[in-house]
């Protein structure tokens, strides 16, 4: 486990995935955190939160680096070998990454343990359209 014990400084930046099914992307997480920590940290941070599972990272169109909160986005179904992915939408027009309430089943891979998985479905959202 990379973070080993509780800081104030990480109790704020997971307060920013609290409840939000939305990816935020590094840019947008310094923005917001600029006055409480600076990026060093709060790249360190996320690091440390995507080694431990709590974070997963993926890269958006422009290259820019979102993270959200893994709440079972890639579960391995031990009977089956099948993966359950929740895969994410990004709009082309604004920008915004969201999970989709929806599972996705792949066949596992043979004398292969996937440990991630991740499935971006780009478009135009709902607001963009």
């Amino acid at each position: 486990m990379g973070i080993l014990r509780k800081t104030l400084f990480l109790d704020i930046l997971l307060k920013e995935f609290e409840n939000n099914l939305n990816a935020i992307s590094a840019v947008e997480l310094i923005r917001r955190l600029n006055k409480k920590m600076n990026k060093t940290t709060i790249y360190r941070i996320l690091d440390k939160l995507e080694d431990d599972g709590v974070l997963h990272c993926f890269y958006g169109n422009k290259g820019l680096r979102w993270y959200v909160k893994c709440e079972g986005c890639c579960e391995n179904d031990s009977e089956s070998k099948e993966v359950n992915l929740k895969p994410h939408f990004q709009c082309l027009k604004c920008g915004k990454i969201n999970r989709l309430v929806m599972d996705i089943k792949i066949p596992g891979i043979e004398k292969k343990r996937i440990k991630a998985s991740h499935l971006m479905i780009q478009g135009k959202c709902e607001l963009c359209y």
